[in-house]
């Protein structure tokens, strides 16, 4: 359902062991909002609900809240390096149109709420 590349996986599991809270895991989702319509959420968590979907990719647990699921199918998490820095970048084949910086998107079928200051 979501692939992670080896690059995003490794600085995943780099962040994670910097924190001092056991048990934490990624969460990732989306949120009505953004230029486009809808905002994608990714962070650390440790509190999972009974709704949420939990899964194991490349040996991270993931875990996406019910509502998520429908536009996350098929996502693909990567991490770029730059002279500038690094980043996570992510590709949504369910997304028909993204705003310039990428992290807001819309759905064939589903346009969110965009924010009106965008």
């Amino acid at each position: 359902m979501i692939a992670i590349s080896e690059a995003a996986g490794n600085k995943i599991q780099e962040m994670l062991a910097a924190e001092e809270t056991p048990d934490l895991f990624l969460r990732l989702g989306v949120q009505e909002g953004g230029c486009t319509g809808f905002s994608y959420g990714m962070g650390f968590d440790d509190e999972q609900h009974e709704d949420d979907q939990v899964l194991d990719v490349q040996g991270l647990k993931v875990v996406v809240d019910s509502d998520s699921v429908k536009y996350l199918r098929g996502l693909e998490i990567d991490w770029k390096e730059s002279a500038m820095g690094g980043g996570f970048t992510i590709t949504n084949p369910n997304a028909i149109a993204t705003c310039g910086c990428g992290s807001s998107f819309r759905t064939a079928t589903d346009a969110g709420k965009p924010d009106s200051d965008c």
